[in-house]
């Protein structure tokens, strides 16, 4: 199975490089036009700012490939949030994949904090990227921005209040949480989308 994994000026590339080595798989990491369309699976990973990333997708023409993409492709943390229509960091235009927002999280009591960083249960699983018996599982999250629960939602968890925790529309799947660093309910959910 050809996996490809979109490099561009993000980070947390590798720590998914090592997550699919650990499952068997030896991922391209890549840029190429050529390699990720003819690639059976993408993944569009990132830890970054929205605006100079979705700047650095343009500039390589990597957004119109990547929103024309056929097979299954997963975005991870930022890569989901830059498969939605807007992201309120840095006021971007994002790749609209998802006709949704991104907003900053606004803490509600003293002790929320930002960026919301750990361990929640995912809520409300239902997309192939999940089984039934992930839902209440717990996985590793670390971002300052989120998307609200909208018709995409694939599933969901709380942090000062409910977002979304997955994001699935058409070829399309998504994760606000990193499954590369969640054990081995990230690692179950890897292997599912592998096995889409």
């Amino acid at each position: 199975m050809d996996i490809a994994i979109v490099k561009y000026n993000a980070g947390n590339i590798y720590s998914v490089d090592y997550a699919l080595k650990r499952l068997g798989i030896e991922p391209v990491i890549t840029a190429d036009p050529e390699l990720l369309c003819k690639a059976d699976k993408v993944i569009f990973p990132g830890v970054g700012h929205a605006g100079s990333t979705m700047n650095h997708l343009k500039e390589h023409k990597l957004d119109e490939l990547i929103r024309n993409l056929k097979q299954p492709v997963l975005g991870i943390c930022l890569g989901m949030q830059l498969m939605c229509r807007y992201s309120e960091e840095g006021e971007t235009d994002c790749l609209g994949i998802f006709d949704t927002d991104v907003k900053l999280f606004i803490p509600q009591k003293h002790e929320d904090k930002v960026p919301h960083m750990g361990w929640n249960a995912l809520t409300q699983v239902n997309s192939a990227l999940f089984t039934e018996d992930q839902e209440n599982q717990f996985v590793y999250f670390v971002h300052s921005y989120y998307v609200p629960v909208n018709e995409y939602t694939a599933a969901t968890t709380g942090y000062i209040q409910p977002f979304s925790a997955a994001l699935h529309k058409d070829n399309f799947y998504a994760t606000q949480f990193h499954p590369e660093k969640s054990g081995r309910v990230g690692e179950a959910i890897l292997k599912n989308f592998l096995n889409l």
